[in-house]
This record gives C-alpha cells, structure tokens and sequence, in this order.
C-alpha cells in the first residue's frame, strides 16, 4: 500500500479512470498493474481562481492489500441476562447514542431516557412547527432521538484535533448506513434526509443487543445511586435548573449569539469559486464559507465569525419553548437549496452581564435574547406559539435602516421586517455590524441587498458547563455523575459530541468492569 497525494482539476477528479491514470504516473506503474485504490481524504482548495481537487489516495501494489479491510466494524455484545452492569444515560442525542453504543461494545447495559419521540414521529412535529402552526414543547428541532442535529443538517466536522479519533465516529456513522463519503470528504455531510434512517438502525442495534430506551421520558428528578450519563445537549433549560436545585454545581461558560444570514446560493458560488462554470456544470459542490474576524469597539475585542453554515439549504425554527424565537440551518445531503445560510456570531463572556455572574443567570440572558426576538418578530402574528420570525436585509442592518420589504426566504414559518441593529444587545449588534463590513470588504459582493439576516441565532453552544474530573469524566462532587456532549459544555457538533460520549462511557466502563 502506497499513499499518495493528488492535485487535480474538478474535471479529472470526477472520472475515475483518469484518477487512476493519475495514480498510476505516481507510483511509476502502469494502470492494469494496480489492484485498486481508495481515497483517504478529499477536499476542495478554492483559494485560486481555478479550484483544484485534494486527493489523499492509498494505492493497492499487490493483490493481498485489497483484501485489507477499510476498518474494524464495531463488536456488540449481549447485555440482556440479569446481572449486566447498568448505566442510566439522559438524552439520545450524538453523546447518548455513542455512549450506549460503547458500553455495549463493553458488555455494560445502557438504559435511555429520552424527553421527546422517536425520529418517525418526531418528524410530524417538525412538519407542523414548520407550517406555524405552533411547538411541541419535548419534540422539535432540538428534542428527540438523534438529537438537535438529526434535523438540523447532520455536518460532520469539527475544528478540533484533540477530542479523540474523529474518523473512528466517521467510521461508525458508516457502518449504520452513511455513505462511502463520510470516510473521506474534509467537511463530511449526511444531510438532514438521510440522519433519520441512521440514527434509527442505532436504536435497533441498541435494544437488539439488550439496551433500553425510554421515549417521552422527561427527567424531573435525579436518582443517582446508579452511574449516570448525562448528555442533555444545550437546549435542556429546565433540566439545568433542576441541577441547580439538586445542588449540582456548574458553571457559566462563554457564548456566542447573532443572526442567521441566507444569500442566494449562486452568489456564494460566484463569490467562492471566483466566478468558474464548473459549479454551474455540476463538477463542483454547492459553495460554503468559514469566516471570522476581530472586532474592536467599546466593548473590547471580539470574535465574529460563522457557525453552521449550510450550502444549499434551509433556516429552521429552534425554539424549544413558547414566546420565544430560536433559528437554525439544515441541509439536505443533496444541498440542492436555491439558498446558502450561515450563523454569524460574537463572542460572549458572562463578566458581559456581570462579574460573579451565576451559571442561572447566563442562561437567562439567553433567555431573554430568545424572547425579544419574539416580540420583534411572532407576536405581530398574535399567537404565542408563532415561529414567525423577525428579519432585516444584511446592507440595511449595516446602514441602520429599515427594511421596508424582505427578500425570498427559506424560512417556512415565514419573517417579517424588524429593525435588529435597535433591539440587538448593542455588545451583540454593534459587533455584527462590523463584522459584516469587514466580511463584504474581504469578499466582495457579500454585503448585499440581496442577502437577509434573521435573529436570533443563541443556540450555538451550551452557555454552561458542568465541571468534570479529567481523568474519571465524573462530576468531582458527584462520583455517580458523567456529563457529556454538548450540554454539558464539553463539544460544539454532532462529531465531537459523539467523541465525548465515547470517552465518558469508556471511562465509565473502565470504572466498572475494574470495580
């Protein structure tokens, strides 16, 4: 096995006798002497004005490499006879559902609580809250099996390296049905279509294996003379609060809140692909960005920058309670949107609302983000369980201008003009306003007329974290007691959210099987 590098045009990389010829120059044989290849890793680099075609490729010399397997598919074992270990684990989203899976793989019974439905019947609710016509409080895009990602577009990235084995999570997604391209691709997407299925065949494997799972189960109090994976995700407000009453400590973390911006997807093609035609020609993906900048202003220096950003795709409605407006990207895996939309937020610290500042009343200053965003925006529509929300062209946000009509949006509850450069926390609104100036200076055509920003995006990580013990992953006042994922404030995504539940659950079965 030999590994090679390639740089291609879009045009070679799309046939594969000419990546095989291509192969075939750099290993110094000819094509009928290979025995196949496979790629390793595949990314897109746009920076020039031609894009080119990354290939890591492993080229099979002999015949014996291709019997090689890709990787080593999971061992599940029987945990259903009596006097399994059992570990209780809260929430069924990427860290509850890999948490289980790992137990399992050590023997140890995973019993599931999940406050909303599972994913076939979850799906009518999202239906209705698309079509406004009002939320279920335990069934949305942030509550039921799979987690606020099953919905809300089902990207497989993330910017850290020092979590655990990534690909390891890619493999697994794999295993239950993702395609061959969650293996290789840089920025690896499944797609909000096909998650469903996926997460569906873990829960089989889970409860075929001896696991239990326990839908429309809303914790409402805390027993933990049993080992207890926590792994809320960061939308559980009232489970918090119940931690808090417990007398659990936690701790207030830094935050990032903004707005939603949608263009049209084709001007981000022609902004990302300086203007080629092989995007045009199906030779190139839907186009995407990762941006971030500096601001200075009175409040100090803060980061803006994009999360979430979704080619092709659709701006949702997240909102996990009443009177309160929450949006979020998905795309299919198709990423065939006429529309490209992205959070874009700043950096926020909990000495921001004050010093001493309680890990309750952070998350009640998101909160109330959340619900001014909705007397800005649903309560026009009279009804409080209305998801429209409220929206402003980007250049007239900029400006300081009312919008006096919108553009087409993918927003299916449906916008209205707002004026959010007046209501935004000035910490929040200031800040985007340069950070969107300087986005249009680095990217012409950017800041346009053309593109709308909806608020407001508050979700994009949990604004606690509950403390841990880094080497027994157990809470230090509380032995019985794992957080993990997302809500507990250790991950940002659905991969490394899936990598925190692994950790906790091998620690925890090290733990166990040791004892």
């Amino acid at each position: 096995m030999k590994r090679i590098l390639l740089t291609l045009s879009p045009e070679q990389a799309a046939d594969k006798q000419l990546i095989t010829k291509a192969v075939a120059r750099e290993v110094h044989l000819p094509s009928q002497s290979l025995y196949g290849w496979h790629i390793v890793k595949r990314s897109i680099d746009a920076r020039q004005r031609q894009p080119k075609v990354l290939l890591t490729i492993d080229a099979c010399l002999s015949q014996e490499e291709t019997l090689i397997p890709p990787y080593d598919k999971p061992v599940y074992q029987d945990v259903s006879a009596p006097g399994t270990p059992e570990v209780n684990i809260i929430g069924m989203g990427p860290a509850g559902l890999f948490a289980a899976l790992t137990l399992i793989e050590h023997g140890i019974r995973p019993v599931i609580y999940e406050r909303g439905k599972e994913v076939s019947l979850r799906k009518m609710d999202i239906a209705r809250l698309n079509r406004n016509e009002g939320l279920s409080p335990e069934s949305n895009y942030c509550f039921g099996e799979g987690g606020a990602g099953t919905f809300s577009d089902g990207k497989l990235f993330s910017r850290s390296s020092k979590r655990g084995n990534m690909q390891r999570v890619m493999e697994l997604f794999h295993y239950f049905g993702a395609d061959d391209t969650v293996l290789y691709e840089a920025h690896a997407h499944i797609g909000s279509d096909r998650l469903p299925s996926i997460i569906r065949r873990m829960r089989e494997t889970i409860l075929q294996h001896g696991g239990q799972v326990h839908f429309d189960t809303c914790v409402t109090a805390l027993d933990l003379s049993r080992p207890t994976i926590l792994a809320i995700g960061h939308s559980a407000h009232d489970t918090y609060r119940l931690l808090d009453k417990s007398g659990i400590r936690m701790e207030p973390k830094g935050l990032a809140m903004g707005v939603r911006v949608e263009h049209p997807q084709t001007l981000i093609d022609q902004i990302m692909y300086h203007g080629s035609p092989l995007r045009a020609q199906g030779l190139l993906p839907a186009a995407s960005y990762s941006l971030v900048t500096q601001v200075h202003n009175r409040f100090g220096q803060r980061g803006v920058y994009s999360f979430c950003m979704c080619p092709g795709g659709h701006i949702v409605p997240a909102a996990t309670e009443a009177q309160s407006i929450i949006v979020n990207g998905m795309s299919a895996s198709h990423r065939n949107s006429p529309y490209a939309n992205s959070g874009i937020v700043v950096e926020l610290h909990p000495e921001d609302l004050r010093e001493g500042c309680s890990a309750i009343e952070w998350l009640a200053f998101q909160e109330q983000l959340e619900h001014l965003a909705w007397l800005h925006g649903a309560d026009v529509a009279g009804a409080p369980l209305s998801a429209i929300a409220p929206a402003q062209r980007l250049d007239d946000f900029v400006a300081g201008r009312d919008s006096h009509d919108l553009p087409k949006c993918s927003y299916l509850p449906g916008c209205i003009p707002s004026r959010l450069d007046q209501w935004l926390p000035p910490v929040i609104g200031d800040s985007l306003r340069q950070g969107f100036a300087d986005f249009g200076r680095k990217y012409p055509g950017f800041l346009t007329h053309d593109a709308v920003i909806l608020g407001v995006e508050s979700r994009s990580s949990s604004a606690i974290r509950i403390p841990r013990n880094p080497e027994t992953m157990a809470h230090p006042d509380s032995p019985n007691l794992y957080p993990a994922g997302e809500g507990a404030g250790y991950a940002g995504g659905i991969t490394s959210s899936a990598l925190d539940g692994i950790r906790v659950a091998q620690a925890l079965s090290t733990r166990l099987l040791n004892s």
